[in-house]
């Protein structure tokens, strides 16, 4: 019987361990919520930064990544400029290897014009910048990839969708020092990273479809930074070519970044 007794020092370090334990799981608790919050602090301050924006512009660089039908990983480049006097003016152009597009609304009107096709479409759209992004994604059926950061309450667009926030601490994207927070969602994967100080403006945006097939993803990095009196004044007018042929919407070829011939994987 004896010897079937555990010693009292081997009990003591079991009991010694298991407090040690459950101490270590009530800090990590609070740890992990605590960083859950500051995410969202983060998040909330750049969407409170940006809405107290009359006039925003910066130049853009994107790039979509997908994986065609044959397998095969391929990123497909572009670049941009945006100019935007809240709450009803917007202006933005990008150019690619296929595609050359400008999109202007003055707050009664959108008109976006295809230049390689030499085609437009022109229709009344009376709102603010909000009413627009919803008209292109709903309407017109030509979401604008990461047109919620032009919004008026980003963090309202976003964080009701949210089911995962995560805080991954600073990184450095073109040598501005930065938040990184990751978001999920029911369909997409988020990341941000949030310029720290004074003007925590949106430096990186990464949004990853993983529901579908070959998870593609699309990147916008910000540069050059403005607002303010910063921003150049703009007439918020489009020039349409000479010959430019008038599309309904609905006729509107591919004016986008990704051509038929890398079709995405299904």
């Amino acid at each position: 019987m004896t010897d079937a007794i555990e010693p009292r020092s081997n009990r003591l370090k079991k009991w010694l361990s298991a407090v040690a334990l459950m101490t270590a799981a009530g800090a990590i608790m609070p740890v992990a919520r605590a960083d859950e919050s500051a995410a969202k602090a983060l998040f909330k301050a750049m969407s409170d930064y940006l809405a107290a924006q009359s006039a925003i512009s910066f130049d853009f660089d994107s790039n979509l990544e997908i994986v065609t039908t044959q397998e095969q990983k391929i990123g497909l480049a572009s670049s941009g400029t945006l100019t935007l006097n809240r709450p009803d003016k917007v202006r933005m152009s990008r150019t690619g290897g296929f595609a050359d597009v400008e999109v202007v609304f003055d707050g009664k009107k959108v008109t976006l014009l295809g230049k390689n096709d030499k085609v437009f479409v022109q229709e009344e759209v009376s709102g603010t910048i909000d009413d627009l992004v919803d008209d292109l994604r709903n309407k017109f059926h030509r979401p604008v990839p990461a047109a919620d950061l032009l919004m008026s309450d980003v963090n309202k667009q976003i964080m009701p969708l949210v089911t995962d926030v995560k805080d991954l601490g600073s990184g450095v994207i073109r040598g501005v020092e930065c938040d990184h927070l990751a978001f999920r969602t029911a369909e997409v994967d988020l990341q941000i990273w949030i310029a720290q100080g004074s003007k925590p403006y949106p430096c990186r945006y990464v949004i990853t479809s993983p529901k579908v097939a070959g998870s593609p993803q699309y990147t916008i990095d910000v540069r050059t930074w403005k607002t303010g009196t910063e921003v150049a004044a703009d007439s918020f007018s489009l020039q349409i070519p000479e010959g430019a042929k008038k599309l309904t919407a609905n006729d509107l070829p591919d004016i986008d970044e990704l051509p038929a011939i890398f079709a995405a994987k299904k």
